[in-house]
């Protein structure tokens, strides 16, 4: 349809007090015409690719989202250990829980309430945030299990008496 014809068509709605939207449909055999009205605004978002549930409907809820419970048993398990003064393998559990999400969301076509956004970006923040804070749970002081010389250095160049 050219431009001038959708102008037209658009204006002409606009007279008769027809909704924004309303799109004319001929897919009938009879050749009567039906007509869909899109919302002037969107009231909801489309649920990501791979939200559907994780098991069939008929299983109890934690059956269907448990590849949200097993990342979130694991940090909350992580923050308990934390929260007992054994940091390290608080913040290294809460990194491999992530890591863990990125894992589940990669292989699995559906993982529930785990599928935030696209399948691409669920998986690169996921990843990213578990290598950070298992790197960051690595070198946590005192004796870290991993020196990266380069950021004590940039740390001395940052923070300055």
């Amino acid at each position: 349809m050219p431009a001038d014809d959708v102008r037209e068509d658009a204006e002409t709605r606009a007279e008769s007090g027809e909704e924004a939207g309303t799109v004319e449909t001929q897919d009938t055999p009879a050749g009567e015409v039906r007509k869909r009205r899109f919302p002037l605004f969107t009231k909801d978002t489309a649920r990501p690719e791979g939200g559907g549930r994780a098991a069939p409907g008929d299983a109890p809820a934690p059956a269907r989202q448990w590849p949200m419970l097993v990342v979130l048993s694991l940090v909350g398990l992580g923050l308990l250990l934390t929260a007992f003064d054994l940091v390290r393998a608080g913040t290294l559990l809460i990194g491999v829980a992530l890591l863990t999400g990125a894992v589940l969301r990669w292989l699995l076509p559906s993982v529930g309430m785990l599928a935030v956004r696209s399948r691409f970006t669920d998986i690169v923040t996921y990843g990213i945030l578990g290598v950070v804070i298992t790197l960051l749970a690595l070198m946590v002081q005192p004796n870290p299990l991993l020196v990266i010389p380069f950021l004590k250095d940039a740390l001395h160049f940052t923070v300055s008496k």
